[in-house]
């Protein structure tokens, strides 16, 4: 759903990319590099079915993502798509992480439908 919204939506897109070193160490891999008119785009996707640790899990993707943006100047923007039904904090995420991650990095969360909305328009 989102490859074919981003597809639609004029992005050439790589899955699955290796983009350096998280913080900490290891290797920081995207789920989906999006470009469209010089403009490059970091995505992680996050599914929740039912309570767990993919919760847990945000906030430190979420400084991944912005350290990759101070890093790379080729990248604009990263976005981290919340689907499923199972989160309890996904109001948290989307309205106030970036109130407590110290990054002038235009890092944001999303709801899988507003993402996909963006994409399909051109729009991220």
């Amino acid at each position: 759903m989102v490859v074919h919204s981003l597809e639609h939506g004029g992005y050439h897109l790589m899955e699955q990319t290796t983009i350096g070193q998280r913080l900490g160490g290891g290797k920081h891999n995207v789920d989906i590099v999006a470009n469209r008119e010089g403009r490059g785009i970091l995505v992680s996707l996050k599914w929740q079915q039912s309570s767990g640790t993919a919760e847990q899990k945000v906030p430190y993707e979420y400084m991944c993502l912005a350290k990759a943006l101070q890093e790379f100047p080729d990248f604009d923007a990263a976005y981290i798509v919340l689907g499923g039904t199972g989160w309890t904090k996904d109001s948290f995420f989307i309205e106030e992480l970036g109130d407590w991650v110290n990054t002038s990095q235009e890092v944001r969360v999303l709801r899988l439908e507003e993402f996909v909305s963006l994409a399909n328009f051109s729009q991220l």
